[in-house]
């Protein structure tokens, strides 16, 4: 799924998260809420750092790293929102598919269906 043109569509932005009843439905709404370019790549950035703060944690045997994780992942992110796509994250309203749906945005830029 390309997602990089703007969408204008402003149904879509009236779209309350919360009335979705799966994340297959809840993920293309995810990915409109995405559609600048500067905050797919904080996002994807703040993706990898928590990674890698995950295996630091385990590596180290340090759990202050998971919380270093979960500062740059949802920090980059709302940088991106608040920052960049001018909108707040749809994880104040859906916290499990907003946290889904990072995952399977960052799978989809790795494996080219979203532009990075």
């Amino acid at each position: 799924m390309d997602i990089s043109a703007p969408v204008a569509d402003k149904a879509t932005a009236a779209t309350d998260p919360r009335a979705f009843k799966s994340f297959a439905e809840f993920y293309p709404f995810y990915l409109t809420e995405h559609s600048n370019r500067t905050c797919r790549r904080l996002h994807f950035v703040g993706s990898s750092l928590s990674l890698v703060c995950l295996a630091l944690a385990v590596a180290l045997r340090q759990p202050w790293f998971l919380l270093l994780g979960l500062l740059c992942g949802y920090g980059f992110a709302w940088v991106g929102h608040f920052g960049f796509e001018k909108n707040k994250p749809a994880s104040f309203k859906r916290p499990l598919y907003s946290f889904m749906g990072d995952w399977a945005m960052y799978r989809d830029i790795w494996l080219g269906n979203v532009r990075f």
